[in-house]
Parts: C-alpha cells; sequence; structure tokens
C-alpha cells in the first residue's frame, strides 16, 4: 500500500486492515484484573504472540489532549490542544477546546484516506468527532459517534444509517457506549466500508468502578470479545490508552479535594482564576475535579511567591510557571495559565465547593489528569520488527501508535 507523510512522520501500513484502539481510562490494572479471571483470553493470546508493554501518554492525561496527539502524531505543544477546557486569552472566557479549529497539526486521516486507505473513525463522545473529522469527510472518510450515531448522514459524517449497520444508539452514560464504538468498527470492517480504523471509547466505567468491580471485569470482557472480532476478520490490532485512573478518595470514602481557587483567595486575596481542563459537558464523570489545574493570578502578584507556597501544600506533587510547564509538558505556552500545578496520585484539584457539584458523580470519586495516570498500555497484536522493538524498549508514547502499527509489524 501506498505511504504517506504527515507532521514530520512517515506511515506505511500493511495491506492488511489496521485497528488502533484508544481504550479511554483503561489503566493497565483493568487488564491485569480481567486476565487474571480468564475473561480476555484473546487480550492474554496477543500479549504473547504481539507485544504488549507501557507508554507515556501526553500531559496532563485528560481525554482531548490524548486523543488530539494520537490522531496528529504530535504532542500537545505542536497540535496546540492542552486540556479540555482553557481560559482564551484573547476573550478572557472559558472555553471548550472541542473544536478542530483549536487543531494546530494536521490528523492522519485524510492522509491515509488520499493514500488509498478506507479510513473510519469512531469516538464514544461526540465531543470529540469535530477534531477527529477534520479534512477527512472531505477527503471521502468517515466519522461519527455512539452518543450521536442516529443523528450521523453522509454529507457531514461519510455515513448514514449507523444504527442500521450497529444498532440502536447507546446510552452515553454507560459501557454499552464504548462496545458501540468497537462494534461499529467491526461492522464497517465486516461490510467493507473501511480498512484503517480509529476507534476511542469513554471512561465512564472506568470512573465508576474499580478494576475488581463485577461490572469492571463484564465490561473489558466485552471488550476482548471485539478484539477478537478485528482479529478473526484479519485485522492488526493496536490499542493503548490516553490516560489511566485512580481513586481520588480519604479513607472514609469521601472526594480529597483541594479547592485551589478557594485557598489561594484566603492566602493571597481576590484576583485568582483557576482552570480545571478535565472539565467537559459529561460532569457524572467526573464532577470536574482532576489532577491538574492552571492558575491564572492576579496583576501583579509574583508567581514564584504562589509557586513556591503551592508546593508546601501537602497533595501538591508539582508546581511550575508557565514557560517550564510547557518545556516540561510539552504544552502550547500561550494556551496556559501563568502557573500549572499537579496533584498526588489520591487528590484532585477544584475551584470552589460551590463551582463542583459532587453530588453529579455516579458513585466514588475516580479520575485522572495527572502524572500517577501517565503510564498507559500499548499493545500491538502482531510482534515487532527489529528497529520498532528497539524503539519501544525507550521513552515510546502513546502518540506513537499509529506509527508503530503501520511501520513496525514483523
Amino acid at each position: 500500500m501506498p505511504s504517506f507523510s504527515v507532521n514530520d512522520r512517515t506511515y506505511s501500513p500493511p495491506d492488511r486492515p489496521v485497528a488502533v484502539l484508544c481504550l479511554d481510562g483503561s489503566a493497565d490494572e483493568y487488564f491485569d484484573a480481567a486476565l487474571a479471571r480468564g475473561l480476555m483470553p484473546n487480550f492474554a493470546r496477543i500479549s504473547v504472540a504481539g507485544w504488549r508493554g507501557f507508554a507515556r501518554a501526553a500531559m496532563p492525561t485528560f481525554t482531548n489532549v490524548n486523543n488530539s496527539s494520537i490522531v496528529t502524531g504530535v504532542p500537545p505543544s505542536v497540535h496546540g490542544i492542552g486540556g479540555n477546557f482553557f481560559l482564551d486569552p484573547a476573550t478572557g472566557e472559558e472555553v471548550m477546546m472541542n473544536s478542530s479549529k483549536f487543531l494546530r497539526a494536521e490528523t492522519i486521516f485524510p492522509h491515509a484516506q488520499r493514500a488509498g486507505r478506507k479510513v473510519a473513525v469512531v469516538t464514544a463522545k461526540e465531543k470529540l468527532r469535530d477534531i477527529f473529522a477534520s479534512g477527512l469527510i472531505e477527503e471521502g472518510g468517515i466519522a461519527f459517534s455512539a452518543e450521536r450515531a442516529r443523528e450521523a448522514v453522509p454529507e457531514t459524517h461519510g455515513i448514514g444509517e449507523v444504527e442500521a449497520l450497529v444498532g440502536p444508539t447507546p446510552e452515553i452514560y454507560s459501557g454499552d457506549a464504548s462496545l458501540y464504538v468497537l462494534k461499529a468498527g467491526v461492522a464497517l470492517l465486516e461490510s467493507g466500508r473501511a480498512d484503517f480504523l480509529y476507534l476511542s471509547t469513554t471512561d465512564y466505567m472506568q470512573h465508576k468502578y474499580a478494576p475488581e468491580a463485577p461490572e469492571a471485569l463484564e465490561f473489558y470482557a466485552g471488550i476482548d470479545a471485539e478484539i477478537g472480532r478485528l482479529l478473526a476478520l484479519g485485522a492488526v490490532v493496536a490499542a493503548t490508552a490516553d490516560h489511566g485512573m485512580c481513586a481520588k478518595q480519604r479513607p472514609d470514602g469521601s472526594p480529597n479535594v483541594i479547592y485551589l481557587e478557594n485557598e489561594l483567595t484566603e492566602a493571597f486575596g481576590e484576583g485568582f482564576r483557576v482552570i480545571l481542563p478535565i472539565t467537559d459537558p459529561y460532569v457524572a464523570h467526573h464532577g470536574a475535579l482532576g489532577s491538574f489545574a492552571q492558575v491564572h493570578l492576579p496583576a501583579g502578584l509574583e508567581a514564584s511567591k504562589v509557586r513556591d507556597w503551592l508546593l508546601r501544600r501537602e497533595g501538591v506533587t508539582e508546581c511550575h510557571e508557565r514557560a517550564l510547564a510547557a518545556r516540561l509538558m510539552e504544552l502550547p505556552e500561550d494556551r496556559m495559565g501563568d502557573l500549572v500545578v499537579a496533584s498526588g496520585r489520591s487528590v484532585v484539584l477544584g475551584r470552589t465547593p460551590a463551582y463542583h457539584d459532587l453530588g453529579a458523580l455516579a458513585g466514588a470519586l475516580r479520575s485522572h489528569g495527572g502524572r500517577y495516570e501517565e503510564m498507559v498500555p500499548l499493545l500491538f497484536s502482531e510482534p515487532l520488527n527489529e528497529a520498532y522493538a528497539a524503539r519501544v524498549a525507550g521513552d515510546v508514547r502513546n502518540f506513537d501508535i499509529f506509527e508503530i502499527a503501520c511501520n513496525g509489524i514483523k
């Protein structure tokens, strides 16, 4: 098959179908719990016959950030999306980064389509579809979400009558939304509509359930069944995650929250704006509480003074001024606060108690965003060639997955 290049990477996909999966929120513990109980036989088989290890996700460990990195092959400093949500310096407004207008790099998909592949991208959440579809529909590709599958039409999605192909549109706050994405991939491959797939699930189940919970185990058994169907259709299957997931609560089960805006106002006075880049329309997942925050300071207040104060706060593990954070975390400097803050494994960062509706949380608080959710699984259904086997032994990233799936298979 013809090669194609984008964002300084060249991709030479095999003649076989390629299916890349982003299993949202899939910390490795979820796979281990299901594997130990014999619930993922396909995953177990390809872990031995192919390649299984870890990759480092992009920071902050949020959905929009990492999916954008995976589909462009570059870090946030290049593609420009450093959160689900940011403070637009041009307008002073807090804005969702759900649109391709925020992308500063092309996705690989229109290039793959022009190179002769039949490309389809399916996401659970509608919020990602516009980013994934950037430039693709015009080239004849397919992009739709499980959340709004019934609304897909050829003019804007490259496909219509999705429910006839896959089944009824699922409830987004369910494991079915993620399984629908994988079933859609199978249906598109089986029907000959696609041979180059990106399938991106949602992390509702991981926010709601610990790895050993019966509901989580059943869910991962369902994922394994769909992986098996992709393999049976001859696909090279590659899987990773956008981030991991950790419990963020105290021993009594209550949410373990540092309300940054409250505490900073008490210590230094008014004028702080804390931006939580986890914020998105799906509040039942996490209540807009994650382990990463951007802090915009009042005019005239010395950043180093606030940084040093925050670093003494128990539960805060990192605090950097803008330029250093941009370099260390590969972030777009012009879309950042004056300070970047990350918290510990069991701690989340909030604004004020009034800002967060903890009653909206789906059960106990499990979330992500910081360093403790940075290492994610990486899996290929085939063994890797010598060059890429050496490469993955180093600092491999989750957004290397398409390149390795296209170039690295023996």
